[in-house]
């Protein structure tokens, strides 16, 4: 690297200024503060921790995406966090250790070895909310319920949200008798929606037709509020487990719209989004335009197993700094007020209460350059006698 080019920053790693930097802490701050309104404790995971414990439970699926250094105090390795989800796993697992409904929340930067999403960042700032110790469509409704009023705060007006359910597919999978090897790849060709290559794997398989005709079934079961009553026709020969997976996610769609009203829902029994360790329903928000998610999540029940206590949970996460740039939210400059170079108490008394009452003072320095406009100042401290005003300039 030469002398000239020692600023640039890797590729997918960026700086927030001043005016962005702002809009985000305060969009942290409403955020924190809805969340708690909700009955959700905040809670701030290490950046860094063993990789046995980072890629625990849902961070198998991490492994690739996780930076790994060495720990120089032991030799152990150590991985940068890709997705807090798993952190706040272990500290209610392992910390807090509650019987009663835990609610949970984050706010943090993470760190992605290959860039994902809309921004191509690296370093997503991401915000999300988990619900553990109630195993049922209520819990579900809420996180999603939470997650659409997180998309609101940010500036998203516009978005629906597309809800499958991990328990169709691998019920499925179960009752037809397939091993793992066949699992993955039947789950590889349904995420491309490859339907020529999934007829072809019922036929190599020798899958009797009831079964094959489900599976086969699937790609094609989107859209909105009629799907239902076609998967229930299709399904008819399924498992009990999965048409309990398909009630239980027209329930929860159901429960939903009664919350919330404006939001479009549309439905896709393919979707299977985080497969590995979803248990039930599995949600993303959509804007239009975009091909991904703008937030996403869903039911992973015993997603604290690892940690030693396996409990219900469901939930969401997003990128902050995403959300933000998609809304087309502009940030504003806060002007203040400036202070000529005086030395004297009762100045430094009347600057006091002027921040005291949340106003940004600027004091000026001793030769300093710039006058009040240069230090984004559009009002100044002037003295009539013995005191102290403010003017507008």
């Amino acid at each position: 690297m030469t002398l000239n080019n020692r600023w640039v920053l890797p590729e997918g790693i960026e700086e927030v200024l001043p005016v962005q930097a702002m809009q985000l802490e305060e969009l942290r701050r409403n955020l924190i503060d809805m969340y708690t309104s909700w009955g959700y404790d905040l809670v701030m995971p290490p950046l860094v921790e063993y990789l046995e414990s980072l890629l625990s439970g849902t961070g198998h699926d991490l492994d690739l995406q996780t930076f790994k250094i060495t720990d120089q105090l032991t030799g152990r390795m150590m991985g940068i966090r890709a997705d807090m989800t798993p952190q706040v796993a272990r500290i209610e697992a392992h910390h807090l250790k509650q019987n009663t409904p835990t609610r949970l929340c984050y706010l943090g930067t993470v760190l992605h070895t290959r860039p994902q999403g809309f921004s191509a960042s690296r370093s997503p700032l991401q915000i999300g909310a988990e619900l553990y110790g109630h195993n049922g469509t209520q819990s579900d409704v809420e996180i999603l319920s939470l997650m659409v009023e997180t998309l609101k705060l940010t500036g998203m007006n516009t978005f629906y949200i597309d809800l499958g359910h991990a328990g169709i597919f691998r019920s499925l999978v179960n009752q037809a008798g397939l091993s793992t090897a066949q699992e993955n790849q039947l789950f590889d060709v349904l995420q491309r929606k490859a339907k020529p290559e999934l007829v072809a794997l019922m036929v190599k398989w020798k899958l009797k037709k009831p079964i094959a005709d489900m599976l086969t079934s699937l790609p094609d079961l989107n859209g909105g509020e009629e799907v239902f009553d076609k998967a229930t026709k299709i399904f008819s020969k399924a498992d009990k487990a999965v048409l309990a997976a398909i009630k239980n996610l027209q329930e929860i769609a159901s429960q939903f719209k009664d919350r919330v009203v404006d939001i479009k829902l549309h439905y896709d029994l393919s979707e299977l989004r985080g497969y590995n360790y979803h248990t039930g329903v599995i949600f993303a928000a959509y804007t239009p335009g975009q091909g991904q998610a703008i937030a996403q999540g869903g039911r992973y029940d015993d997603i604290g197993k690892d940690f030693g206590l396996a409990r219900p949970a469901t939930g969401f996460s997003a990128d902050l700094k995403t959300l933000v740039s998609l809304s087309g939210l502009q940030g504003e400059s806060v002007y203040g007020i400036f202070s000529a170079e005086e030395h004297e108490p009762s100045l430094f008394e009347f600057i006091a209460g002027l921040r005291a009452q949340g106003e940004r003072v600027v004091m000026a320095l001793p030769e300093q350059q710039g006058d009040a406009a240069a230090m984004q100042c559009n009002r100044v401290i002037v003295k009539k006698g013995s005191n102290w005003s403010v003017k507008e300039i």
